[in-house]
C-alpha cells in the first residue's frame, strides 16, 4: 500500500495527494484523522502527523482547529501541475537524452510513444 523506497511519512503524503487527484477526496473534504490513518496503516500517529505535515506546509491540507484536516482550495490543480513538473524532469527528460544518443528523432519517439499507448 505504501512506497517502501521513501521515508514512511512521505508515503502517507503521497497516498493522500492520489487520493485528491483521483477524486477520493474532493476540495473542502476532510480527509482522515492522524490517528484513524495510523491505525488504518498500522503506523506511529507521529509518523501519519509528520506526512500531513508536509501536505500543509504545501498548502495542499488546511487546519480547522477543532474540526480536522481539509483539502485546500485549488489543492487538486495544483498537485497536479507539480506532479506534471516531476513527470518532466523524472522521466522526459532522460528518454530524449537517451533517444538523442541512440539517434531517434523526436517524431519517431512521438511515433514510438502512440505506438505503445494504443497497445
Amino acid at each position: 500500500m505504501l512506497d517502501d523506497s521513501k521515508p514512511l511519512f512521505v508515503a502517507v503524503a503521497e497516498q493522500i495527494e492520489d487520493g485528491i487527484l483521483d477524486g477520493t477526496y474532493a476540495e473542502d473534504d476532510p480527509v482522515p484523522s492522524t490517528n484513524e490513518l495510523a491505525a488504518f496503516l498500522r503506523i506511529n500517529p507521529a509518523t501519519a502527523g509528520k506526512g500531513f505535515g508536509l501536505l500543509v506546509d504545501a498548502g495542499v491540507l488546511i487546519k480547522r482547529r477543532g474540526i480536522g484536516m481539509f483539502v485546500a482550495p485549488g489543492a487538486r490543480e495544483a498537485l497536479r501541475q507539480r506532479r506534471k513538473l516531476a513527470f518532466q524532469d523524472q522521466f522526459i527528460a532522460p528518454l530524449l537524452r537517451e533517444a538523442a544518443q541512440l539517434g531517434i528523432s523526436p517524431e519517431d519517439l512521438a511515433d514510438m510513444i502512440t505506438k505503445e499507448a494504443v497497445r
